[in-house]
């Protein structure tokens, strides 16, 4: 079985087609996915998310709705991660920006056993990607991956909201998190590195989708300060990067399976911490 966390605040317009374009992926990929169900997190919605989400349950595609009190994406994935019980786990955007595919591709990675997480990316050889973002998004989104590069060695773009985990790595990952806002991704990478995962960046194909609630400048600055908090909590907590991420793999619409690299692996285990929201 398969669990892809969706965190959704406000989105009762786009995630009804994410969720029928979801559907019948997995109807297409059942022998490769099997069984698949998707934990949509309601962030405190003020719209109909919930009851939309809700209304997509069916028996080809199993729709759980959780409720996150919360406000952020990494406090709605946190709650979501936690609620999954499966061997592979994954976490993406609402608004269905990155093609499907992806997921395939990712599971047979992780399949194959030498890799721990697989990260979305479009900032590599082989992604396509259709954006409609202004100068200052563009040059805030460079400046963010340069400052992240210090946390996270090796990642070209954390922030693509497509990631698939190992399930029992995902839930140690999820009960540390403490970033509630958009940076969240970078403390979750960390993490994952200092447990020794082995990363994957995966090239994808990512279309930006109309209706984000994602302001630039309000968020893009409350980002930025997260992203120092991040760094400060890794020199503090010891949770910085120790191993070097796998390299980059060409696209290919049926990748090869992965190479063993035969590195050593340490169980995923953490300590309990509170997700604490910071001004």
């Amino acid at each position: 079985m398969h669990q892809i966390v969706i965190p959704a605040f406000d989105e009762e317009a786009r995630l009804p087609r994410t969720l029928r374009e979801l559907r019948r992926h997995v109807v297409r990929s059942r022998a490769l996915l099997g069984p698949v169900e998707v934990i949509v997190v309601d962030n405190a919605s003020t719209d109909a998310t919930a009851r939309v989400a809700a209304e997509a349950d069916s028996d080809a595609l199993p729709v759980r709705v959780v409720a996150c009190a919360t406000r952020g994406k990494g406090a709605a994935v946190r709650a979501g991660l936690l609620a999954t019980t499966a061997p592979t786990v994954s976490f993406m955007d609402a608004d269905g920006a990155t093609r499907l595919d992806a997921l395939d591709r990712a599971l047979r990675l992780l399949a194959d056993g030498g890799v721990d997480v697989v990260v979305g990316s479009r900032a590599i050889a082989g992604a396509e990607t259709e954006a409609r973002h202004s100068r200052v998004r563009d040059r805030g989104a460079r400046a963010y991956r340069a400052c992240a590069a210090r946390i996270v060695p090796g990642i070209a773009d954390t922030q693509c909201g497509f990631k698939v985990l190992r399930g029992d790595l995902a839930r140690a990952i999820a009960a540390e998190l403490e970033s509630p806002g958009f940076a969240f991704d970078v403390e979750l990478l960390a993490r994952a590195l200092a447990h020794g995962a082995r990363l994957h960046e995966l090239p994808v194909w990512w279309v930006d989708v109309p209706g984000s609630t994602f302001d630039p400048v309000r968020h893009g600055v409350d980002s930025f300060a997260e992203l120092a908090r991040i760094a400060w909590r890794a020199r503090r907590g010891g949770f910085a990067p120790v191993v070097v991420p796998l390299p980059a793999r060409p696209l290919a619409p049926v990748p090869p399976v992965a190479a063993t690299l035969g590195l050593p692996t340490r169980p995923a285990v953490g300590l309990e911490l509170p997700l604490r929201s910071e001004g």
